[in-house]
């Protein structure tokens, strides 16, 4: 089971994220994921609006049943933001809302990493909420591969250069994803 944290940064947030993001990479880099990932393992990710359109994109274009090998959650508290992608993908698991937006994210992600034995976590691009994620997934599942793709930028970029690990060079500035995501995915992949 691999989980993917994934967003694309607004450039209306205070820069942090945007200034280093490369959306056309963060695009690329989940769609060769998806690719990789879908029709070997499981892949779990929360709901985003950018990122969930493309993993969707992806699944119409592989020619098996993909849709046992996906995993969608979602918080109650967006109800109304839900993109409709949402509804083409048959296992979603809706989580209740808490008493605000960051009560509900935390809910939703801590049963999302409860629930499931992962052998691997990718951050791609993202903002605060990608931090987050990592954090919180490090907590559960410490001996998972933690794999940030810092050639994305954003958040990814900031826990890749966080992290206390020899310089890779294909997390770094390789932008050939489907063949870097079969490459570092292929001890856990099978």
């Amino acid at each position: 089971m691999i989980f993917l944290s994934a967003s694309v940064p607004d450039p209306r947030d205070n820069g942090k994220y945007f200034e280093t993001a490369d959306i056309v990479a963060i695009r690329d880099a989940v769609r060769a994921l998806a690719t990789v990932v879908i029709p070997k393992s499981y892949l779990v990710w929360g709901g985003h609006p950018a990122i969930t359109p493309l993993i969707n994109y992806v699944m119409k274009t592989l020619k098996h049943n993909v849709q046992d090998h996906v995993l969608l959650y979602q918080s109650n508290y967006f109800l109304k933001e839900f993109p409709t992608e949402n509804e083409k993908i048959n296992n979603v698991k809706i989580i209740p809302e808490g008493k605000d937006e960051a009560d509900s994210l935390f809910k939703m992600r801590k049963e999302m990493f409860s629930n499931h034995e992962f052998k691997a976590a990718i951050f791609i691009g993202g903002m605060q909420g990608v931090e987050d994620e990592y954090r919180l997934f490090v907590k559960y599942h410490p001996k998972a591969q933690i794999i940030p793709v810092a050639s994305t930028g954003g958040a990814a970029k900031g826990i890749y250069d966080g992290l206390d690990q020899q310089p890779n060079e294909r997390l770094e500035r390789d932008f050939a994803y489907m063949a870097m995501f079969k490459e570092v995915l292929k001890n856990v992949i099978k």
